[in-house]
């Protein structure tokens, strides 16, 4: 094999590839000999890796679950000494693409339209998000019903700002999030938790 064969060949490389061709060009333009040839590398090199297309395909699908529904879990379970700052906690996730990968998201929903083996992932994903957004308020003694409407309310408006394509200043949508959380939740944050939340982006919040 030759030098690139080993120094981009890994299943590493191979994976970034095909997230650079999903989320650029969608999942019809995953194959193996494109990516190789992005690679610059054999296609043989490819089954080093991966057993045919559709595991590459599976890994890059447990990639997404992984990262954007496990983060987005995680952050509602995140301590918080009020249901504004669980919020906040969750708002990392659409500032921070270490956390929550839009573009990822957006290639993911738009493949599952065609695919409904992966439709029905999207659905489970969808619903574990829903259920730890309502439980970050059942946390904070709001009902049940009220939890599950707030959540959906949450979920629906992520999900279409997503596929909106939305292109958002950084900094005003950072100075919105004040008022998304009193909408979300019928309570104004506090000085202190807006400025906590600042502090931890080094964005302006008026």
């Amino acid at each position: 094999m030759g030098q690139s064969d080993t120094s981009t060949g890994t299943e590493t490389a191979w994976l970034e590839a095909a997230y650079t061709m999903l989320t650029e060009t969608g999942v019809d333009t995953v194959k193996i000999m494109p990516l190789a040839k992005r690679l610059g590398v054999s296609r043989t090199s490819f089954y080093w890796h991966f057993t045919d297309r559709e595991a590459l395909l599976d890994a890059m699908i447990r990639r997404w679950e992984e990262k954007n529904t496990g983060n987005l879990v995680a952050r509602t379970e995140a301590y918080a000494e009020s249901i504004a700052e669980a919020l906040f906690n969750l708002f990392d996730c659409w500032l921070d693409a270490d956390l929550f990968d839009s573009r990822l998201e957006l290639a993911i929903r738009n493949w599952a339209h065609n695919d409904p083996a992966l439709q029905a992932r999207l659905d489970q994903e969808d619903a574990k998000r829903k259920e730890a957004m309502a439980a970050m308020f059942l946390r904070f003694g709001f009902a049940r019903e009220q939890a599950e409407v707030r959540a959906l309310t949450m979920l629906y408006t992520q999900v279409g700002y997503i596929s909106m394509e939305i292109e958002e200043d950084p900094v005003q949508r950072m100075e919105r999030m004040p008022d998304y959380i009193e909408v979300y939740t019928g309570q104004r944050p506090t000085a202190r938790e807006i400025d906590r939340f600042r502090a931890r982006h080094g964005g302006d919040i008026t």
